[in-house]
């Protein structure tokens, strides 16, 4: 019998998933491997074990479809939270379970794809006794411990169409149209998107703004002879002297989400013009990846199988410098990475005239 082992995915879903699920099948095909797809993220490791064979065929032709093939939560045994961002110890009796379970089915060692709180899970396994690998997943972009995750590009592609087409509407009814999109500790996707969208001003977590400032700046370019703006606004950003907005949920959490109606309402106030608010939400996760996010994808897929055929436990997949290399998990977790706010990326959209509200 051929040597086995696993791979999940697990918290939000994001284009990409399948593209590292296939290059693992193909990478893990050629050592003579074989992988099974544990359903639904963690839950699947629950006894007696829900999963799918993956290989050649059951991956074939899955590169440009958008979400996972295997499923994903961030809810149940392994990923519950108790507060806003606070991630309950995994109990010991689960991992336990869980173990029991890749034993009796063979698995030597297990592929986990997912983002910061799932990789504060695989470390609590791989504690337990559980041969663990990490791969990076997060829309956001925001883990420290890799310059770039795959959906990260297809997140701003999204944000760069929904740009373009904003800009007919609001140059057509002389409005300003602002454009919320994800992002609750970090801005890379509203800035890499408010940039190539053409956006006018682009309100980011780690740049409180000023609503003074917003107005300043589209009264600016009415003098200028502009008869529109485009605001894109991260879901996690908030002014200098107020709070980031946040709604409850049945979990007993809260969720970012709102402030760009709030920021909608201000200027229509503010400015007297007419003002629209699109919020863009799940549409950055879903559809096709981009051919960056496949690429990057089947790269991360192929270097997790590697780092098991090298025993190389506990660590997690990073990219650095244009190469796919690798860091133990447990520093990679709880550490992001922000927008600089003196950075290269927040200067050059100032240059073309950018304002961030401050």
């Amino acid at each position: 019998m051929k040597p086995r082992i696993g791979v999940l995915t697990s918290g939000g879903d994001c284009p990409g998933l399948n593209a590292v699920l296939r290059g693992v099948a193909l990478a893990a095909d050629k050592l003579n491997l074989e992988v099974l797809g544990f359903l639904d993220g963690f839950e699947g490791l629950l006894p007696p074990g829900n999963f799918i064979l993956l290989d050649r065929r059951t991956t074939s032709g899955i590169m440009p479809r958008g979400g996972t093939i295997i499923g994903t939560t961030n809810r149940g045994h392994f990923t519950a939270k108790v507060g806003a961002g606070d991630k309950a110890v995994v109990a010991t009796e689960v991992i336990a379970e869980a173990k029991r379970v890749l034993k009796e089915h063979r698995v030597e060692a297990l592929i986990i794809v997912g983002g910061d709180g799932s990789m504060t899970t695989a470390l609590q396994l791989q504690e337990g006794g559980i041969n663990c690998i990490g791969v990076p997943k997060t829309i956001d972009n925001d883990l420290e411990a890799t310059a770039m995750t795959f959906g990260f590009d297809s997140a701003v592609a999204a944000v760069t169409d929904a740009l373009d087409r904003l800009h007919t509407t609001a140059t057509s009814h002389k409005r300003v149209m602002v454009l919320e999109v994800m992002g609750r500790h970090a801005g890379w996707i509203a800035l890499h998107g408010g940039i190539a969208g053409g956006a006018h001003l682009i309100l980011i977590p780690e740049i409180p703004f000023d609503y003074d400032k917003i107005t300043d700046a589209i009264k600016m370019r009415d003098t200028r002879g502009s008869i529109y703006s485009l605001v894109v606004v991260a879901e996690g950003s908030r002014p200098a002297d107020g709070q980031a907005v946040m709604r409850p949920v049945e979990t007993g959490e809260f969720r970012f989400g709102g402030i760009g109606s709030v920021v909608a309402a201000e200027i229509a106030v503010r400015t007297g013009k007419e003002t629209r608010c699109t919020v863009l939400g799940h549409l950055q996760r879903g559809g096709a990846p981009t051919t960056l996010d496949r690429i990057l994808g089947t790269r991360f897929g192929v270097k997790a199988v590697k780092m098991i055929h090298e025993r190389q436990f506990g660590s997690m997949v990073s990219y650095q410098n244009y190469q796919v290399r690798q860091v133990p998990i447990a520093d990679a977790i709880n550490r992001l990475r922000l927008v600089p706010v003196d950075g290269e990326m927040v200067q050059t959209a100032r240059d073309v005239e950018i304002s961030f509200g401050d």
